[in-house]
């Protein structure tokens, strides 16, 4: 049974500095690692001030640093074959484009917080696959910035201006993805990558910024997520739409967000396809929470159900799966899945499953099967334990 492991973080850390050694001569300082996610259950919700429920992935960025004396700026990535060069008056975001807006736009906004960035060489390398929205982007700007923290000999547990500098990494991978990539995604994703705990969920309510970690023991059962290998971007315009439609929606409302709307107040827009988009969101919310409830009552029936209603309304009231997650998700609970979404921002990417144990080696050979007889591209496959969030974890690498 192919399933894409997360490797070993010793052998990670080794592979990551010795690449950083071979690129730029000299081994680096430290290596920070900041996860990947996924997202349970809270589609969209999150720019619009709503409830989501994610999960850390084993799988992770790391990101191997050392300063400079100068003030150049050298970005290296594994996973792209080009290396970018710059300086510290670069840091600006008109002036960084491609994989670097998500490294370097880290540096401008984490200067623009207040924090010296010294000039720098970085290498990243990454176990999360790209494209598969299991935000390898906020993996990314998150690493980068738990490194750049190592590197001007802070702590996670410090603040910054009285601000936990967890929350400053946050708001800084927020305004990197935002402002300098132009995706315009909500935050969950650099919130978990951050604030996550091995073996809970995250339940983050983004209308007051409350966090509550949840023990997530399925009793038996895994977590499988199901890369369809259909990749999907954010910056291509199909988020920022269902975005702008969300806006639109509140708008008409009368409301600051659709957090304040009620399923009444939804379906009595007369904007038809804006009533879908809020419709989902209004719902979602109601989703999230009715899947936490079940979760703590051990209700296994109702997170079936809260699954289903889920990846049916992003289906069709927002719109946003493909015939790949689709099939995924409805092979999965036929072939003995509990419960099955698609997950993430939509377009393509991943969907997430509850599977028992003993059901997971049928459960993924029944989608193979299905993507191979309808001539779609093969999946990959992870089982997913729930891991820790963002740190620092190598510091005077190699001697460095």
């Amino acid at each position: 049974m192919p399933l894409l492991e997360p490797g070993s973080p010793t052998d990670l850390i080794a592979t990551t500095t010795a690449a950083f050694t071979e690129r730029f001569g000299r081994p680096p300082r430290l290596v920070g690692r900041a996860p990947g996610r996924v997202n349970l259950i809270g589609e969209h919700t999150d720019y619009n001030r709503g409830l989501v429920l994610p999960v850390a992935l084993p799988h992770a960025t790391w990101v191997a640093v050392a300063p400079r004396a100068d003030r150049q700026l050298r970005l290296s990535s594994a996973q792209q074959d080009a290396l970018w060069t710059g300086t510290l008056d670069d840091l600006e975001p008109a002036a960084i484009t491609g994989w670097a807006a998500y490294a370097a736009g880290v540096l401008w906004a984490l200067r623009e917080e207040g924090l010296e960035i010294p000039g720098l060489d970085l290498h990243v390398h990454s176990t999360v696959p790209l494209g598969a929205g299991l935000s390898s982007s906020a993996a990314l700007e998150c690493a980068v910035g738990v490194a750049l923290v190592g590197l001007l000999g802070r702590s996670l547990e410090d603040t910054h201006d009285g601000v936990p500098l967890r929350d400053v990494l946050v708001r800084a991978g927020i305004r990197a993805e935002t402002e300098v990539a132009g995706a315009p995604t909500g935050g969950m994703d650099q919130t978990v990558a951050v604030h996550a705990r091995a073996g809970s969920a995250l339940l983050i309510d983004f209308d007051d910024g409350a966090r509550r970690h949840l023990d997530l023991d399925l009793e038996g059962r895994v977590l499988l997520v199901t890369d369809t290998r259909v990749s999907h971007e954010l910056t291509d315009g199909g988020y920022a739409a269902r975005r702008a439609d969300c806006e639109a929606a509140a708008s008409a409302l009368g409301l600051d967000s659709l957090r304040r709307a009620s399923l009444e107040d939804v379906e009595g827009l007369t904007d038809e396809r804006v009533r879908r988009r809020a419709r989902h969101i209004v719902t979602e919310i109601a989703r999230v929470q009715r899947t936490v409830d079940a979760l703590a009552q051990r209700a296994w029936s109702e997170v079936a159900r809260c699954f289903l209603d889920s990846h049916t309304s992003m289906r069709d009231d927002f719109e946003i799966s493909t015939d790949e997650l689709d099939t995924a998700v409805s092979v999965a609970v036929e072939a003995g899945a509990l419960a099955a979404r698609m997950t993430g921002g939509g377009f393509g990417g991943s969907t997430v499953a509850i599977v028992p144990e003993e059901r997971l080696s049928a459960v993924v050979r029944a989608i193979d099967a299905a993507f191979t007889q309808r001539s779609y591209a093969a999946p990959s496959h992870l089982v997913v334990q729930p891991g820790a969030g963002a740190s620092v974890e190598a510091v005077d690498a190699l001697g460095g």
